[in-house]
Formats: structure tokens, C-alpha cells, sequence
């Protein structure tokens, strides 16, 4: 049986175990460019061990951000401020990779600490767009419906994002359908509304997701491993489902896609989910198992003997850590002490490991 801290291989790429940085987001980006925060917030967490390191949301377009303050790669000019952190991932010896996304009608928003709700034109905001013009709740702006030119236009936003991450350095691209974002808005009956080739029917709500997948992979080697978030439910009458769910992911294998990233919600305002330590974990077993694919486990996720839990029972076979790493950078390293197992230290810690670690290695 697999443990959290075996070895991972997915395609050409090498996970040292399986334990990995949750895309979390920092609304501290000027016009979607990386900062220092950036590289030292996802630095300190290669530094602590984690086998796979992931961005924030980086929007494919600028319309595409939650809010002004996000993260993005929709420009040439963004290259070399990612490949900075890349580089210094896999000094590491993490595994980096970025989460590709585009806001749809959650876009123009507040970051949280500056208010809630859409952002005004006169500071900075702009028209959101989604599958329809539909506003996730009454603070939020509006979107304008897509024709299906403006459709391709997405598609091909998301394919020039991919190829932009290669040339950062990035080995995982994992594409954001979740969360109430525009590939998930698609996906939902709750905020697809349309009548042509991109709605109603099962087929049609995902065609989008998996133009985007097959688009992506033209420019993403076959050596590198694609992944896919996704809400498993709405968790709202009418919504989104967990059968759905498995169906989609059988869809997404033979498109290139590698993993499925399994979280729940955010595509329906005011919803009562039964949060408990590991909540979401069953989506990535059904998915696992029902669609032959390997799967990843976020949500409430915050002690090592849980995380190894869900690798041993095969219910995922990657951990993603969120809030507990932002609690303690150093959470794998803690996490394999607890658990008795050896794990490579940077070599400037080396004085402070247990005995006999191994020295940090690059990844290649």
C-alpha cells in the first residue's frame, strides 16, 4: 500500500512524496506580475519540504482575475518574474506548478481585507463576463453573456497561458474548474443558461473544459503532467453533482488530463456544507475509483496522520495542504517526523534534522 510519503510519478515528473501546496490566493499582484511576497510566501514552502508547489489562480486574461489584485499570466512580460520563483522551487527539490483560471463572473472583486462585492469601474473594476448574464448574488456585478467567438477566445487564452508556464519553468499545470469560476459555470446548471452548443445538455456544459484541456495540451509536453480542479458538487438542488463528476472525469483522461483535483462549492451563494475534517474526501475515492483516475484531496486537511490516512486507504494519491501550511510552512517536515518517516532537509538545516535525513536534491 502506498504512504504519504512514498514516491509519486506522474508522465516524466517525479513527486518525492505526497504531500503539496494547495493553490491558495494572496491579492498581491500589481497588474499580475509576482512580487516578492510571491517568492518568498511559495519559497518558504519549498524550503519546508512540500513535494509539489502551486500557485495562486493566475488568470489566462486580465478580465480574468477575482479581483485587480490577482495573480496573472496573460502576457509574454510575465515570464520571467514566474521562472524567478520556479527556479527557486526546484533548488529545493519541490515540483512547481501553477493553476491556470479565469474569474468569469466572480471577477472585479475586493480582495477580502479591502470589502466585499464588485469592484467600481472608477477604482479599477470592469464588466465580468460568464455562459450568462447572471450575478452570482446581488453584490456582485452583472456578467455580460459570451458569444461563442468570444468562447474560442477563452480556450485560446488558457493554450497561450500554458505555453507561457512552460517557458517560466513550470512542470504542472493544473487548469482552475472549480470554485464558481467561468470553466465551472459552464459546467453547472445553476449559471448556464444557454441554449447553443455550450449549454443544457451534459455534453454541451462541458465541452468548454475539455476544448480547454485538449487545447492545452497541444502546447504542454507529453512529459508533463496535466491536472484538473474541480467543485465535485454544487452542493445546491439543481446543481452540479458528484455523478456528473465521475462522468466528466472519464471524459478528461483520454484529453491528457493526468489528475483530478477534487474540492467542492463556491458556485451558489448563502449554501449550508457540512464541514468536518476531510469533508471532500470522499469526491476524490468515488472519482478514484469510478473513473479510473488518479485524484487529489483538499479541505480541512490539517494533521499527518489524516493526510496519510487518505493515501493508505487509496482514497487519493496526492494531499493537498492548504490553511495548516499557511499555519506552518514547515508542515511536511513536521508531518514526516510524526509519522517516522525520512525526508531530504535543505542543506542549510541539516544541523536541526533528525538523523541521517538526506540532503535536499533539485529536481531536474
Amino acid at each position: 500500500m502506498p504512504h504519504l510519503f512514498d514516491e509519486l510519478k506522474i508522465r516524466g515528473v517525479r513527486f518525492p512524496h505526497r504531500l503539496a501546496v494547495s493553490p491558495m490566493c494572496q491579492y498581491s499582484s500589481e497588474d499580475g506580475y509576482p512580487s516578492e511576497w510571491h517568492l518568498v510566501h511559495l519559497g518558504s514552502r519549498a524550503v519546508g519540504g512540500a513535494s509539489l508547489v502551486f500557485t495562486e489562480a493566475a488568470a489566462v486574461t486580465a478580465e480574468g482575475r477575482i479581483s485587480p489584485k490577482d495573480l496573472g499570466i496573460w502576457s509574454d512580460g510575465h515570464i520571467e518574474a514566474f521562472a524567478r520563483i520556479t527556479r527557486f522551487i526546484h533548488q529545493q527539490g519541490s515540483v512547481s506548478g501553477i493553476q491556470l483560471a479565469h474569474a468569469g463572473r466572480k471577477a472585479s472583486t475586493w480582495a477580502p481585507w479591502d470589502g466585499a462585492g464588485a469592484v467600481p469601474k472608477s477604482q479599477g473594476g470592469w464588466t465580468p463576463v460568464g455562459p450568462s448574464a447572471i450575478s452570482f448574488d446581488e453584490s456582485y456585478a452583472k456578467p455580460r453573456e459570451l458569444t461563442q467567438e468570444e468562447i474560442s477566445g477563452v480556450v485560446h487564452s488558457f493554450a497561450q497561458a500554458a505555453r507561457r508556464a512552460l517557458d517560466a519553468g513550470f512542470m504542472v499545470v493544473e487548469i482552475h474548474a472549480a470554485h464558481g469560476y467561468l470553466l465551472q459555470e459552464f459546467l453547472s446548471p445553476l449559471s448556464n443558461r444557454r441554449d447553443d452548443r455550450y449549454g443544457g445538455s451534459f455534453d454541451n456544459r462541458i465541452r468548454l473544459l475539455g476544448e480547454t484541456a485538449a487545447e492545452i495540451r497541444k502546447v504542454w509536453p507529453d512529459r508533463l503532467p496535466l491536472f484538473v480542479r474541480i467543485s465535485s458538487t454544487d452542493w445546491a438542488e439543481g446543481g452540479w453533482t458528484v455523478d456528473e463528476s465521475v462522468e466528466l472525469a472519464r471524459r478528461l483522461g483520454p484529453l491528457g488530463v493526468d489528475l483530478i483535483d477534487c474540492s467542492s462549492g463556491g458556485n451558489a451563494p448563502n449554501l449550508k456544507i457540512p464541514l468536518a475534517p476531510g469533508y471532500q474526501t470522499p469526491f476524490a475515492e468515488r472519482v478514484r475509483k469510478e473513473a479510473g483516475i488518479a485524484t487529489a484531496a483538499v479541505g480541512m486537511i490539517t494533521a499527518p496522520a489524516q493526510a496519510d490516512h487518505i493515501v493508505t486507504t487509496e482514497q487519493a494519491d496526492l494531499v493537498l495542504i492548504a490553511r495548516e501550511l499557511l499555519r506552518d510552512p514547515y508542515f511536511p517536515l513536521r508531518a514526516a517526523r510524526e509519522l517516522g518517516r525520512t525526508i531530504s532537509w535543505p542543506t542549510q538545516y541539516l544541523r536541526s534534522a533528525p538523523a541521517n535525513a538526506p540532503r535536499r536534491e533539485p529536481v531536474e
